[in-house]
């Protein structure tokens, strides 16, 4: 008879709890990759050269110790692999959640809340949102990295492709739509990442973690739109 014992590690992936927790902290380290991803983009503000040259540097960490490129392929595989288990456990919890309400079209229901547990705009969208977002950084990674895609003129110069693509009205449009779609992301998935990992247990602290969700996810998403919409009117880039 085979033996049915489940060691600590497969209960540990069997479990709702774990798979939360393994969300939210995947959620939070792409969250810091964001704030300092919005925070190295605004270099441009600085022009070509300072932009060139921080750009330069992301690439030269830790030479000559290390190899070129490798802090930030290193940084690049941590953040694949936080993607990874962000999408994983959320396909998991979905999946169990589809199976608890019964099936498709089905929603938990409360006397407060007849559409269900799920009632902001952002826990709506957030897979198609997640879907989205996906498909721009697969673009945005051609385009920008790895200068595979060239809209508006390609160029070695990191700050002449950003200025380039951003001056055409359908890359900024694509942008802001994906931003938008990052923005209701982060502010629901801060708030239920916080939630899970214990920071909401008191009227006051949710009220508190909804501002500071709501705070970041607009400091974000605003951070990333302010270069493109100003390239795009010729304010920076001209």
């Amino acid at each position: 008879m085979a033996s049915t014992i489940v060691t600590p590690s497969r209960r540990a992936t069997r479990s709702t709890v774990a798979l939360k927790a393994l969300m939210a902290v995947s959620g939070l380290i792409m969250y810091g990759y964001l704030i300092l991803h919005m925070a190295g983009n605004l270099w441009v503000f600085a022009g070509q050269q300072a932009f060139d040259t921080y750009a330069h540097h992301l690439r030269v960490l830790g030479e000559p110790m290390l190899p070129h490129n490798s802090v930030l392929w290193v940084a690049r595989l941590v953040l694949l692999a936080g993607l990874i288990a962000h999408v994983w456990s959320a396909v998991l919890l979905s999946k169990r959640s589809h199976h608890a309400r019964g099936g498709a079209g089905k929603r938990y229901e409360s006397g407060q809340h007849k559409r269900g547990v799920q009632r902001s705009y952002a826990s709506f969208t957030l897979r198609w949102g997640g879907a989205v977002i996906a498909l721009f950084v697969i673009y945005h990674l051609l385009h920008l990295t790895f200068n595979v895609v060239a809209p508006g003129g390609a160029s070695d110069s990191p700050y002449q492709r950003y200025v380039n693509g951003f001056g055409i009205w359908w890359v900024l449009l694509s942008y802001v739509i994906a931003l938008i779609a990052v923005g209701f992301h982060l502010r629901h998935g801060l708030w239920s990442g916080l939630t899970t990992l214990g920071a909401n247990f008191s009227p006051a602290t949710r009220r508190g973690l909804n501002l500071v969700a709501i705070g970041v996810a607009l400091v974000i998403t605003v951070g990333f739109l302010t270069p493109p919409v100003l390239i795009f009117l010729g304010v920076v880039g001209a």
